[in-house]
C-alpha cells in the first residue's frame, strides 16, 4: 500500500553533516505530517524533528540549530539535513508520515525501515 524509503545514513565524523531522506509512495491521498525519531538499542525512539502539512516545525532541544527539517510535498518526500554531527547523534534514523489513503478523517502512522548514523572519528 504505502512504502517509506529512507537514504542517506552513514559514517561520519564528528562536526560533519549528513542529509538524510525519506520518499513515501503509494496510494496516498494525502500527508498531514512527515518527520523522523531515531534510536539507540536499549532506549526509547525519540522525535528528533516534526514538518506539518502547514510548514511547522518541530525539533528535539538536542538538535535545535544542528539539524534541519524540510518537506517537497509535491515529491511526498521529506529530508533532514543534519550539521556539527556530535558522536551522541549516532542512532538509527526512522522517518515516519502520518497518512491518509482516502478523503476521510482517519490517518495512519507509516513508517521507514530506519538508517543507520553513526558520528565518529
Amino acid at each position: 500500500q504505502v512504502q517509506l524509503v529512507e537514504s542517506g545514513g552513514g559514517l561520519v565524523q564528528p562536526g560533519g553533516s549528513l542529509r538524510l531522506s525519506c520518499a513515501a509512495s503509494g496510494s496516498i491521498f494525502s500527508i498531514a505530517a512527515m518527520g523522523w525519531y531515531r534510536q539507540v538499542p536499549g532506549s526509547q525512539r525519540e522525535l528528533v524533528a516534526s514538518t506539518t502539512s502547514g510548514d511547522s516545525t518541530r525539533y528535539a532541544d538536542s538538535v535545535k540549530g544542528r539539524f534541519t527539517i524540510s518537506r517537497d510535498s509535491a515529491q511526498n518526500t521529506v529530508y533532514l539535513q543534519m550539521n556539527s554531527l556530535k558522536p551522541e547523534d549516532t542512532a538509527i534514523y526512522y522517518c515516519y508520515g502520518d497518512i491518509a489513503l482516502d478523503a476521510g478523517p482517519t490517518r495512519f502512522r507509516y513508517w521507514g525501515q530506519g538508517t543507520q548514523v553513526t558520528v565518529s572519528s
